[in-house]
């Protein structure tokens, strides 16, 4: 039975012949190109004009990219041709880097350009992290692989300010013309910065680092006298570990210390900084994520040792801010996608759009959608007043983390339905919603996973009253727009109190907080049908019937209504 076919005995093909029509391709959704994500977006074009008005070009140009179908292929090669250890060279020698598809270094180059990274440290206009908020938002919707050095890079920017040594990386990291190459960084134009913290044991809890370092010598770098250690130990993640240099922790005699490792030293040669692997992810695949290893491997000091914590922490506010606009622009694609599908798909007599239940299922994700946006956007106007507001200061502290959690928690709840919307075709690899499916998850593990986020709201709380006064202020402002929200706020301060007295409760009251910001900020600026479905389906005891899952909006929210909400989200089509 496994002997070879004897093809000399078949017919040949006549000529002219061709393969029989056995069917005819119809009924596929069109492909969702040549729109743009930020003029067709009603919410959030309406939120900056509004508030930045002067970034709208800004924003146009970067959503111009996400209906752009060349830029899309560059997103999905990236992630098809994931990156490659290269520890040493052909010639035995150690280099531990990293190589990449070129669809990666051109996506990096364009939101380089786009400043992604780093508008709100280059602006001169009012709210310069609103603005850049925008553009990651619309990042978030090309490709999320880059999305992490652009959001570690922005981020970066603040812990550069405390040491004069490092005023030099402080201006780079700003650059726009990127680059990959290990040249120092006095002849780049700019750079990519990583951060290096969790180790094995340890996880989120950065006390337990193992990681030691010994003072070595002081010199000086860049025009400053800089203090040099010698670091000793590991680190279990390590994203983007082939950038320019890293914050990471040590301790020195038992106390956490921050550090900034340069990859390439100030005479050209490599530090000692050691790729172990790189970490086979469930998604997130165009962005290299590692082990790495310290050995005599030299950093310098920022901040006083054991003051590393502290350091560090001062730097979470804006990686915390950019994984809830991450997770909301996440979330804003899959609903593009979602959208497209069962707009321009048909079954049983119609398209997928005007089905009952799809028509449900598509207006409670816009719903979801639009109050994500909203609440990370908050958050990053209150970023923009911090310096001047103790007001938005001290609600900034106690909504970032919340915004963080709940957002990054509502992300896969979007990803799985809008999947669910595409049927079979939106699990197939060549549909980029597959990727988001896989990708939704991320953000809520990366920089503290939810039960962390809940944590330190209820630290923020109990440690510093003026947060509890600056949160109840801001969603007590809208109170007598809408009695449903009005009656959810008198039952707010109970919950909070509760989960003061008892962490068991904190998740529960950081969903609370959440939704009333997004009621708070939806009663502002949102539709009427917006308004209403979401404070007759969002909010506990006073919801008119919601089940756990979307599509599932009961009496509350009319098929005409749920059309309306499904036309205001409209991108495309």
């Amino acid at each position: 039975m496994n002997a070879p076919l004897a093809t000399l005995n078949l017919l040949p093909v006549p000529d002219g012949a061709s393969q029989p029509a056995t069917h005819l391709v119809k009924n596929q959704a069109s492909p969702l190109t040549g729109f743009n994500a930020f003029d067709q977006d009603a919410v959030l074009s309406a939120a900056v004009q509004r508030e930045v008005p002067w970034a709208a070009g800004r924003c146009q140009a970067l959503g111009r990219l996400v209906g752009d179908e060349d830029i899309q292929e560059l997103a999905r090669l990236a992630n098809r041709h994931v990156p490659e250890l290269k520890t040493h060279d052909r010639y035995g020698n150690r280099i531990d880097w990293v190589e990449f598809h070129p669809g990666w270094h051109q996506l990096m180059a364009l939101a380089w350009k786009h400043e992604v990274h780093s508008l709100a440290w280059t602006a001169p206009e009012a709210q310069p992290h609103y603005a850049r908020a925008a553009l990651s938002y619309l990042w978030n919707q090309v490709e999320h692989g880059t999305a992490c050095p652009t959001g570690m890079a922005y981020a970066s920017y603040a812990g550069f300010q405390t040491e004069p040594c490092l005023k030099l990386w402080a201006d780079k990291v700003r650059g726009t013309q990127y680059e990959f190459s290990r040249r120092e960084v006095a002849d780049k134009a700019s750079v990519v910065v990583g951060y290096a913290m969790t180790e094995k044991q340890g996880g989120s809890d950065l006390r337990e680092t193992q990681t030691t370092a010994r003072f070595s010598h002081s010199a000086d770098y860049h025009g400053a006298i800089a203090q040099w250690y010698e670091l000793t130990g590991h680190k279990w993640f390590c994203s983007v570990p082939q950038s320019d240099g890293f914050f990471t922790l040590a301790k020195v005699d038992g106390g956490v210390t921050c550090f900034f490792l340069p990859r390439t030293l100030p005479d050209g040669s490599f530090n000692r900084f050691f790729i172990q692997r790189l970490k086979d992810k469930c998604g997130n695949k165009s962005n290299a994520s590692s082990e790495i290893e310290y050995a005599g491997t030299l950093a310098l000091r920022v901040g006083p040792e054991g003051g590393g914590l502290r350091e560090i922490l001062s730097h979470a506010h804006l990686t915390r801010l950019d994984f809830a606009v991450g997770s909301a622009g996440l979330m804003r694609q899959s609903l593009t996608l979602a959208l497209n599908h069962a707009g321009t798909r048909r079954g049983f007599g119609r398209t997928l759009a005007e089905q009952p239940m799809m028509a449900n299922v598509l207006a409670d994700m816009a719903i979801e959608v639009e109050a994500a946006t909203l609440l990370a956007l908050r958050v990053a106007r209150a970023t923009d007043h911090i310096q001047s507001s103790p007001q938005e200061k001290a609600f900034a502290r106690v909504a970032t983390p919340m915004a963080k959690f709940f957002n990054c928690s509502r992300a896969p709840a979007i990803a799985y339905e809008a999947l669910q919307c595409h049927g079979g075709n939106g699990f197939i690899e060549e549909n980029p919603m597959a990727r988001l499916y896989r990708e939704a998850p991320l953000n809520s593990v990366w920089e503290g996973s939810a039960n962390m986020m809940c944590m330190d709201v209820r630290r923020s709380l109990l440690k510093e009253p003026l947060t509890r006064d600056a949160f109840m202020a801001e969603v007590y402002s809208v109170k007598g727009m809408d009695r449903r929200f009005d009656g959810y706020l008198d039952a707010l301060p109970a919950l909070i109190q509760a989960t003061m007295d008892d962490e068991f409760l904190a998740r529960p009251a950081c969903e609370a907080m959440a939704r009333a910001v997004q009621g708070a900020e939806l009663l502002r600026h949102a539709s009427t049908e917006v308004v209403d479905a979401f404070m007759g389906t969002r909010l506990g005891a006073q919801a008119a019937g919601w089940g756990c899952t979307l599509g599932s909006m009961g009496a509350a929210v009319s098929r005409a209504q749920a059309g309306r909400i499904v036309d205001r989200a409209r991108v495309a089509g």
